[in-house]
């Protein structure tokens, strides 16, 4: 830990890395630069999931300035989703924002997230299928594709009210993700649908916002064998958290 250990952060930002030396640096950098000028007080947990490069060593080094700076490092590589879980249930923030190592949606888009809390919603997703969502590099044509199919098979099965569960930019507060992280087990990119489906079970209301995305052409996503496996965790999400209430 870096910075003061006593003092309560207004917000938790998680990052989930594995192998993510190279983008991590900018990324983190981008955070303390938008916090240099914010009043509000943050924490990182970058959570280094097993990582065969220098990851570990990045976030260790990088100067935090404002923030206060954690690391939780996995021995093995155990998934986004076990990653965020591990984290969501460390953190000290009032909120708490979950955000990727690449930064495809800016952490100055918090702003378009923030007031909804305010506004009495429990979660707010960020998401690149609202009028207002701008992007700014779009994927390829056959991952947007696989990317349209996977939303159509997942909206029938649950959440089919929310355009977007993937966007890796969701804001929760406090009290709504200590509801529902320690019963996510998805450890894979599922993680997301789980997570809301859960919310919606326990009555939290969820909003989604439109951002800003930009593609990095580095994903980790590999689009058939993911989305192989996004579909058959879905049907095991529906099985296991069971049939709830779709809107609210």
């Amino acid at each position: 830990m870096t910075k003061s250990d006593n003092e309560t952060p207004r917000l938790s930002i998680i990052i989930p890395a594995y192998n993510e030396g190279r983008r991590l640096g900018p990324a983190l950098e981008q955070i303390r630069r938008h916090f240099e000028s914010s009043d509000m007080s943050a924490e990182v947990i970058v959570v280094d999931d097993g990582s065969s490069d220098d990851t570990a060593a990045v976030a260790s080094a990088f100067e935090p300035g404002p923030l206060a700076l954690r690391l939780i490092r996995n021995r093995t590589n155990r998934g986004k989703g076990f990653s965020v879980r591990r984290a969501m249930r460390k953190a000290a923030g009032v909120m708490m924002l979950m955000t990727d190592a690449d930064q495809s949606t800016p952490i100055y888009e918090l702003a378009k997230v923030l007031p909804h809390l305010a506004d009495g919603y429990d979660v707010v997703i960020g998401s690149r299928d609202q009028e207002d969502s701008v992007i700014t590099r779009r994927q390829p044509g056959y991952r947007h594709g696989m990317g349209l199919i996977m939303r159509g098979l997942r909206r029938m099965l649950m959440l089919w009210d929310i355009k977007d569960t993937q966007c890796g930019f969701k804001l929760f507060t406090r009290r709504a993700a200590k509801a529902i992280f320690p019963r996510v087990r998805e450890r894979g990119f599922a993680f997301d649908c789980e997570a809301l489906l859960l919310a919606r079970q326990m009555g939290c209301r969820i909003k989604e916002v439109g951002v800003l995305w930009c593609n990095d052409p580095d994903s980790r996503v590999r689009p058939v064998r993911d989305s192989l496996g996004m579909l058959i965790a879905l049907a095991r999400i529906r099985w296991r958290v069971g049939r709830v209430k779709q809107a609210r």
